[in-house]
């Protein structure tokens, strides 16, 4: 019986793994179609140790697969693998019972040792579910985004309180609500609350409702947002800046499950999830006396971390089309271009307000560029300027040195190969545009040999047609 077996309609994804699992004296076998291997799994009365499917083929999914494949053999561990490295297929491949998720282009030994990991656990409890197709709302391919919707995907089924961590516009309440509906709660309300922009003196009634009479002004009787969302999740946005007062009030919601309207004498049931999100460092503002510790560890049962977009740089051009695409579709408009010199203009952008700022920038191009190819002459002043400034004028070693110490902070152990891939993404690129897609002369031109090159897309997830070779089926 092969050990591992590879289901993909791209020859070279299954010729590439084939011979890495040779290298590591691992038995497999290969099906260019989910229908194959599908066919083959019920001939079986004992299953592969690993199964490696693509997501998205000709005919049948790999979610199709996945799912025949458990109801078969429950046990069996399933990576799924995709080049569309938006929420909705990692949550679709963990709620159906994915052992892992694995985002193209991947590194090779990452995905040896995902698959040796896979050989030695043997397992991964299945959850059920009927989640239908929904256009995905969260995007993007950065190893911090990755593992940002794999604890989606994991908490899917749990009605655990998670506190979001991220910088104003990262996108915390698009979080918020992609838990909620992949949650059994989805059929539920969703009610959110910024703590921070509701005067103190009324954020009380706002939680927690009041009775008739309680205050001046109270003429009836008000509803709460606990109350609101019961049977649901409550997001409590900006969680950092809620009054003393209130965050006793909170904690002992969470506490007994109980809480009481404002005048009122009757506790009444929170049957609510909370999700509470923050800009802010809890742990400095607990050692600060600003936030009560107590509190804090009830809120902090899981925490996701959001990055900023400056350090998820390699997202922007997938977002930027994206957004061009809602904007276009929100004025009914023909959707904007966007030339790969202006989007590379984009990526030296510091964004502080993140991806919301990003998206506003793309409505604003939708409306006021001139022609439908975006250049960099079309982006507002301020941010032309602020990407001479951001790049030093000119001086990319510089420019690179920053990246590089941003880098080490951020994500030690990541910093050679994030940067080795940007830096081969970029001048492959540029010299393929110079020749037209014609690889032999890009080759030629970057000083490096036909098969290096022809290597190199591959890795990158450059591939596509081109003049000097026929056209490869394309990595889904």
């Amino acid at each position: 019986m092969e050990t591992v077996w590879i289901v993909d309609d791209d020859r070279s994804i299954r010729w590439v793994l084939e011979k890495a699992l040779a290298r590591e004296n691992i038995t497999h076998r290969s099906f260019e179609s989910a229908v194959e291997a599908g066919e083959a799994l019920e001939a079986l009365s004992r299953p592969p140790k690993v199964l490696v499917s693509d997501i998205r083929m000709p005919g049948e999914s790999g979610l199709s697969l996945l799912e025949k494949a458990k109801a078969r053999f429950p046990d069996l561990p399933v990576i799924i693998m995709t080049a569309y490295s938006d929420l909705d297929s990692a949550v679709s491949a963990f709620q159906g019972g994915a052992f892992e998720y694995l985002p193209k282009p991947f590194d090779l030994e990452q995905a040896l040792s995902l698959v040796r990991r896979a050989v030695e656990q043997g397992e991964e409890q299945v959850v059920d579910t009927d989640e239908s197709v929904l256009t995905p709302e969260i995007l993007g391919q950065a190893p911090s985004m990755q593992e940002v919707f794999r604890a989606i995907g994991r908490l899917a089924q749990s009605h655990a309180t998670v506190l979001i961590n991220g910088e104003s516009g990262s996108g915390k309440e698009l979080v918020a609500r992609a838990l909620h509906r992949h949650s059994p709660r989805r059929d539920a309300p969703f009610i959110a609350i910024n703590t921070a922009a509701i005067p103190r003196d009324l954020l009380e009634s706002e939680l927690f409702g009041h009775e008739r009479g309680a205050f001046t002004g109270a003429a009836t009787q008000r509803r709460g947002r606990f109350e609101q969302a019961d049977g649901g999740t409550l997001f409590l946005d900006e969680i950092g800046d809620m009054p003393a007062e209130l965050q006793t009030r909170l904690l002992r919601v969470l506490s007994d499950g109980n809480f009481y309207r404002v005048g009122g004498h009757q506790p009444i049931r929170a049957n609510v999830r909370v999700i509470a999100a923050t800009h802010q460092d809890l742990d400095e503002r607990v050692k600060d006396g600003l936030f009560r510790e107590d509190l804090y560890h009830r809120l902090n049962v899981i925490r996701l971390r959001l990055p900023p977009l400056r350090e998820r740089r390699e997202d922007i051009p997938l977002l930027v089309q994206h957004f061009l695409k809602k904007s276009a579709r929100e004025l009914d408009v023909e959707t904007k271009r966007i030339s790969s010199a202006a989007l590379q203009h984009l990526q030296t952008q510091v964004f502080p307000g993140n991806v919301r700022q990003l998206e506003n920038l793309c409505h604003w191009l939708t409306v006021m560029a001139p022609g439908q190819l975006v250049e960099v002459a079309d982006l507002p002043v301020e941010f032309r300027e602020a990407a001479a400034h951001e790049v030093g004028g000119g001086d990319w070693c510089s420019a690179l040195g920053r990246e590089a110490d941003r880098l080490l902070a951020a994500v030690p152990g990541e910093v050679f190969e994030q940067l080795t891939r940007a830096f081969e993404r970029t001048l492959i690129e540029r010299a393929l545009e110079t020749t037209g897609g014609r690889r032999i002369e890009a080759a030629q031109l970057l000083g490096i040999g036909r098969n290096t090159i022809t290597r190199k897309i591959q890795e990158l997830g450059l591939d596509g047609p081109r003049e000097d070779a026929p056209a490869a089926s394309s990595a889904d």
